[in-house]
């Protein structure tokens, strides 16, 4: 149940008339009473004290996989709706790769209600576009849609061929569901496990060519204008598939893209060590592309960072490079990366936060991602300051399969507040 709460003295930081102020924020009946001065007679049962802190809308994620059903003995709903509002999440995406693949409302209900019973985020579950994922027939999209399914994706999974595709988009399209596409053409990837460069040669891994993603991209871009579907591109990896968006926008497309975090953070450069914490998907790519993809997000040509969180039990990650499964646990480190990138001058504040809050809110046209009186009390108040050392038994994540362990990090969610209850705190206390 929603409190009256009262935070006091916190910086605004989310896009808005009072971005940049520092004021008090009253919340009741979970919504956001007032920015600025409080209403006579107002009194919360709870005060936050904000002072020297960040307020922002909840951070919502486009790509968090929380592993269940059937997949529990890597995580669960109830560990990763947890981790994800340490994070500073209050709504999140998760994709169809569970255990059945989610491609029926039965599934899609089972996710939605174990969600509701752990009461820590706001669950959007990812519809499977294919019967399995497996690229053949299409899934019961209305009844995927009817039972909650925010979108729908066959991830990096091929499709048989191309008539099956565009039926998807023509279908999605028909029911005025999004389709989520990971980029990747699956006979240039092969069984590559990183970027197809110098550092892969030198390792002698097998490569994933940035062509295996541009080519992809180029063929969705084609069947989206051919269908007037809505196509969000998820997880970009290349320099080239930024400007090919770029220029789709500017013609009016229905397109968006988002990015994952450690694609922003890191090049194939830190796999040199073959440390299996970096096998990721997409996999990490040059210099040249990380700086496109940080200059897409500051010009708003990429709408949302995601954190693509993959937890993994410590065995999946206990094998030679090539042989891991790949992913990275990222749904309490995220903020701490983007402090980094900020006060490195990387990516600039207020496209980090749009990033996280407005931006993917329009991907999915939700009403979240906003700060401003009468908005819904998703918040999150935010320490840019503190630095802590990540360790297994800090992270509330089942996920332990993260290169940030022993590492000293910057930033992080002291309160996490969701219709207006707090549901994460710093502290322990609620």
């Amino acid at each position: 149940m929603s409190s009256r709460l009262l935070l006091k003295g916190g910086r605004i930081v989310s896009p808005g008339s009072m971005c940049g102020q520092v004021v008090d924020v009253a919340v009741a009946d979970g919504k956001v009473l007032s920015i600025g001065s409080v209403p006579a007679g107002f009194t919360p049962d709870t005060e936050i004290d904000a002072a020297g802190h960040w307020i922002s809308a909840g951070f919502i994620d486009l790509s968090h996989t929380l592993r269940q059903p059937g997949l529990e003995h890597k995580a669960t709903i109830s560990s990763e709706v947890l981790a994800a509002a340490r994070g500073g999440f209050t709504t999140l995406c998760t994709p169809p790769s569970t255990s059945p693949v989610n491609d029926s409302a039965a599934v899609t209900n089972l996710i939605y209600d174990q969600a509701l019973e752990a009461a820590q985020v706001k669950v959007l579950p990812i519809g499977a576009m294919t019967k399995g994922l497996q690229g053949e027939q299409l899934s019961e999209m209305f009844a995927l849609r009817q039972a909650g399914c925010i979108a729908v994706t066959n991830m990096r999974r091929p499709f048989r061929n191309n008539q099956v595709l565009k039926r998807c988009l023509e279908y999605a399209c028909s029911q005025d569901i999004r389709a989520f596409v990971c980029p990747q053409d699956a006979a240039l990837a092969k069984e590559g496990c990183a970027h197809d460069g110098a550092m892969a040669s030198k390792l002698g891994l097998v490569g994933i060519p940035a062509i295996a993603e541009v080519l992809s991209v180029a063929q969705w871009l084609i069947l989206a204008e051919e269908t007037e579907a809505q196509v969000h591109f998820s997880q970009i990896s290349c320099a080239r598939s930024v400007s090919m968006i770029s220029e789709a926008k500017s013609r009016g497309l229905k397109v968006t893209a988002d990015v994952a975090i450690a694609n922003l953070m890191h090049t194939d450069a830190v796999i040199a060590g073959y440390n299996p914490m970096y096998h990721v998907e997409p996999p990490l790519r040059s210099e040249a592309d990380r700086k496109a993809l940080l200059e897409g997000v500051n010009e708003g040509v990429i709408d949302a960072i995601c954190s693509n969180h993959e937890p993994h039990e410590s065995a999946a990650k206990q094998a030679p490079f090539a042989e891991t499964a790949a992913g990275m646990s990222q749904a309490e480190l995220l903020w701490s990366q983007m402090v980094g990138l900020i006060q490195t001058g990387q990516l600039r504040q207020d496209a980090a936060i749009r990033a996280l809050t407005v931006g993917p809110a329009a991907v999915l046209n939700i009403e979240s991602g906003s700060l401003e009186s009468g908005a819904v009390a998703d918040l999150v108040v935010l320490d840019p300051d503190t630095r802590w050392t990540v360790s297994e038994d800090s992270l509330l994540s089942r996920g332990k399969n993260t290169p940030w362990i022993g590492k000293s990090v910057q930033g992080r969610a002291l309160y996490t507040i969701l219709d207006g209850t707090i549901v994460y705190s710093a502290e322990g206390s609620f």
